[in-house]
């Protein structure tokens, strides 16, 4: 089959021929349709997280099973699927009490640990791959398909962790990317009753706008928490989302918040920030981090878009070969939403 391989960190993406993968038991193989290109991954090619080498990035797929291995049961050749990012046990207390993502015995990542989705087949234990609902159009739509899984579950779980409600005022820092596009969707779905999107490109707020953004704050003049407290009167935001995390970042996003606010982080990599504890403790203020989704966020995410309720917002489709190509624009953030590599 022809994957894109990763062979060093910071390395570009190099097309080779590798063997079709074969299952063996417990695990099934899909032919992928589809793939998604987003930051983790882009954080794993550029070496800003671990991978072990040569690996196949990619976790954001739509695939059908051709092949399972024994013991599989509940999959079979010609379902439909995507993928769940984390390899969890699905024992411990915290995957029994659905909140997978704090697994005791985590293995790893999709398109980490093990090959991911940047081929034309993909060899996941059978638990990692979940099936499509009925009403969804992954054949037809398969790059929109493709990023449910995370663009839009990662985001759900967020209005969860944060509480958003329909009083709430939502800010979210890095609006324009692949997650912060769905991110203003899926709190305008929640019922805030305005939300803001914040970004370092002006090119992609008419874009924010159409995904549900009420207005929209050019960060590059470096006044973004007086702008804030502007757009609400003085009151403060109720909610901030930030998927930079950069201290700057994270250090506005405080001084933004009203009283009960929420700041939750989903960088993952910025540096550590100052916040203060009197201010903490008069306004009730709450830091929160959040990482991805469990499984059944990821289930309600699939069943919303069958519903129409949610959309995917994938700006670029490309070819598997021109995987590198992408990458570059994800260098220069010149990418608006998520963009997809397609195998066929």
């Amino acid at each position: 089959m022809k994957a894109m391989v990763l062979k060093a960190a910071g390395s570009p993406l190099v097309l080779e021929n590798v063997a079709d993968p074969v299952p063996g038991p417990g695990e099934a193989v899909a032919k992928v349709l589809a793939c998604g290109a987003g930051l983790t991954i882009h954080h794993a090619r550029a070496g800003r997280i671990k991978v072990d080498y040569p690996r196949i990035l990619g976790h954001e797929i739509t695939g059908e099973i051709v092949a399972t291995g024994s013991g599989v049961v509940g999959l079979r050749p010609g379902d439909g699927v995507t993928a769940y990012f984390y390899l969890t046990c699905g024992e411990c207390r915290w995957c029994r009490v659905n909140r997978e993502t704090l697994c005791e015995n985590f293995g790893g990542y999709v398109g980490r640990e093990i090959d991911g989705g940047y081929a034309e087949y993909i060899k996941l234990p059978a638990r990692s791959f979940m099936k499509f609902p009925e009403g969804l159009d992954w054949r037809g739509k398969p790059a929109e398909a493709a990023v449910i899984c995370d663009a839009i579950a990662t985001p759900l779980k967020v209005t969860r962790r944060a509480r958003v409600s329909p009083t709430d005022t939502v800010a979210v820092f890095g609006a324009g990317g692949g997650l912060g596009l769905h991110m203003l969707q899926v709190a305008r779905w929640a019922h805030a009753c305005k939300v803001i999107g914040v970004d370092v490109m002006a090119s992609k707020f008419e874009a924010c706008v159409k995904a549900g953004a009420d207005a929209t704050i050019d960060a590059t003049d470096g006044r973004v928490a007086e702008q804030l407290l502007e757009a609400t009167g003085g009151r403060g935001v109720d909610v901030c989302i930030d998927f930079v995390c950069s201290r700057d970042t994270i250090e506005t996003g405080f001084a933004a918040l009203g009283k009960g606010g929420r700041l939750v982080m989903l960088g993952g990599h910025g540096a550590p920030f100052s916040a203060r504890p009197g201010e903490m403790l008069r306004k009730e203020i709450e830091l929160l981090g959040s990482r991805y989704a469990t499984r059944q966020e990821v289930n309600e995410s699939l069943e919303l878009v069958a519903r129409g309720e949610l959309s995917a917002w994938v700006m670029e489709k490309v070819p598997l070969a021109q995987a590198e190509s992408v990458h570059q624009k994800l260098d220069r953030s010149a990418i608006t939403g998520r963009a997809v590599l397609m195998m066929q």
